[in-house]
């Protein structure tokens, strides 16, 4: 089996926050390095999502034209993702030229199996910014819900799926003008309401799909599906292959999901590998999606249709993992409201292994979660820097000032050191477990607890008072030790990758010994007597009460 494994494409309009990183490109990476880790083929794919009108106005604020402004930005983002050691095998742009040739390959199909028609429609034209206004830049009051900010495609308050004349009191959200009317203009359509039985048979199949993206499905399929448009009359965008619709581009709701196929084919084109075998007729490969839940639907109903509709075997989704929001201090992370922390910053305030460990520990799985600072300093200081790395700091320093910088000789590992691998061994079964059930606050839970357990065991060997007593024996709790913070690195390695290679290198392991599986990482006397190590710097830095307030004061948290 193949793992082909991607996570929702991040827009092109400026550094994401942490909700972004949460909701779909960390946890698929802690996926993705698990795999790897237990020695799987994966292929781990994203890109910037650049199309639509987000773009051509964020171009023009910048004074750059949008092909630019996207380029500037692309390179922006890859660079924040590398910083935060995403392991992407490849991260594509849907403004590619692969990007075009697939979309208008899965429209044509589309077309031919009659699943296109053609509609003159009503759209908001804003006089004041002489422009036609795509769905989500017309704002106004969702009729469902009431919520005041509700944009044309989508109320991001209840979700429900909207066209721009459902609002109450429609207004621009380019230029705040109220001064909109209605215009004609001739667009293509998908018909989701022939695909519907198609669609729902594929969800049912589904059936252990998370609580959550199952009941946002059937939400949809259940409110009846009806037929979307799949054009707009913009300029940046995919061309329409179709006379008379020459001053059209796709719709972006209908190219970005064939991001994932398309960087596919961009990642073989640049590595001379079979790209189309992981998605067409890819029985062999277990492909799993990362995503908030504001893209189910469209991951849930509207791919999934557009491949049906093909009538070709192209390869859906085995697993949708979907993702409550991250809260900040009353509202979600929003990057058109500016709320939150955004990446950039987060990586001027802490190192990037803080922020990936602290977002899994807190990563909104079933529930809507908050993000605190003082939630992210007990995360650190309790757990990354007491818990982890003072129990390194703590072993390797005292070994280094009575046995110098290799593992001491003498003495056999006994009933402490028997029980305590006995715990490790059900510890890193139950990591695995979830980790292979993508349950990630129940990973990092774990994975706190078998940092536990090494505390536990010298706590109660004590080998600062052996060493007076029994030299023997202490070395014997010593090569343990170090053994188990082997461990510790291979089993937090798809969470707080840097650390973990900071610490293989101290312990000076061969390849080998680092690409070990976390289950055979539980032999602790594999690091035998003589065996070299430096003492690493100090891990983590704690933080302090008045920097959580300076943090607070800066960036809005009360």
């Amino acid at each position: 089996m193949r793992y082909l494994i991607t996570s929702a494409l991040p827009y092109i309009n400026g550094i994401k926050h942490l909700g972004n990183l949460v909701g779909s490109m960390l946890p698929a990476d802690v996926y993705a390095r698990f795999l790897r880790q237990e020695g799987e083929e994966v292929l781990y794919i994203c890109a910037t999502d650049e199309h639509g009108t987000p773009a051509e106005i964020a171009a023009l604020e910048e004074g750059l034209e949008v092909a630019e402004f996207c380029k500037r930005q692309y390179e922006r983002q890859a660079s924040i993702y590398q910083q935060f050691n995403l392991s992407f095998d490849y991260f594509g742009r849907t403004s590619s030229d692969e990007q075009k040739e697939l979309t208008q390959y899965f429209y044509q199909s589309l077309d031919e199996q009659g699943f296109i028609e053609e509609r003159e429609t009503s759209q908001v034209y804003s006089i004041a910014d002489q422009r036609f206004l795509p769905d989500r830049y017309v704002e106004g009051t969702c009729p469902n819900c009431g919520y005041d900010r509700a944009r044309g495609d989508q109320c991001e308050n209840c979700t429900k799926l909207l066209s721009p004349t459902d609002l109450i009191e429609p207004r621009s959200a380019i230029s705040g003008s109220t001064d909109v009317e209605v215009r004609k203009s001739r667009h293509l359509f998908l018909r989701l309401d022939q695909l519907s039985d198609d669609v729902r048979g594929w969800v049912d199949a589904q059936t252990d799909w998370p609580n959550l993206t199952r009941s946002i499905a059937y939400k949809w399929l259940d409110e009846g599906l009806q037929s979307r448009g799949i054009t707009r009359d913009l300029k940046w965008g995919v061309p329409v292959p179709k006379d008379g619709f020459e001053d059209k581009v796709f719709y972006v709701w209908f190219d970005a999901p064939i991001g994932y196929v398309s960087a596919t084919k961009a990642w073989g084109e640049e590595t001379g590998a079979d790209w189309k075998s992981w998605w067409y007729d890819a029985d062999g490969v277990n492909y799993t999606q990362f995503m908030a839940k504001d893209n189910l639907p469209f991951h849930t109903i509207m791919w999934p249709a557009t491949i049906l509709g093909t009538r070709e075997p192209w390869k859906m989704a085995n697993y949708i993992k979907g993702f409550n929001w991250l809260n900040y201090y009353g509202g979600k992370f929003s990057t058109s409201s500016k709320r939150g922390v955004f990446l950039d910053q987060a990586l001027e305030i802490a190192p990037a292994d803080y922020w990936r460990y602290m977002l899994m520990a807190s990563a909104p799985e079933s529930a809507d979660s908050a993000f605190t600072w003082e939630q992210f300093q007990t995360k650190v200081n309790k757990e990354l820097a007491d818990n982890f790395g003072n129990f390194i700091n703590r072993i390797l320093k005292f070994t280094a000032s009575r046995f110098g910088n290799e593992l001491p000789a003498g003495g056999e590992p006994g009933e402490a050191e028997a029980e305590l691998e006995k715990t490790c061994e059900e510890k890193v079964a139950g990591l695995r477990s979830h980790l292979q059930n993508m349950e990630f606050r129940k990973a990092t839970e774990t994975l706190n607890a078998l940092w536990s357990a090494g505390n536990q065991y010298i706590d109660i060997r004590a080998p600062w008072t052996l060493f007076k007593q029994d030299k023997d024996e202490a070395a014997v709790v010593i090569r343990t030790c170090v053994n188990l913070i082997r461990l510790y690195a291979i089993a937090a390695a798809p969470f707080i990758p840097a650390t973990a290679q900071q610490l293989f290198d101290a312990l000076q392991l061969t390849e080998a010994e680092r690409n070990s599986s976390m289950s055979a990482a539980t032999d602790l006397i594999i690091l035998k007597a003589g065996r070299a190590f430096e003492v690493p710097p100090v891990l983590f830095q704690k933080i302090d009460d008045d920097r959580v307030a300076e943090l607070k004061a800066q960036y809005g948290g009360d």
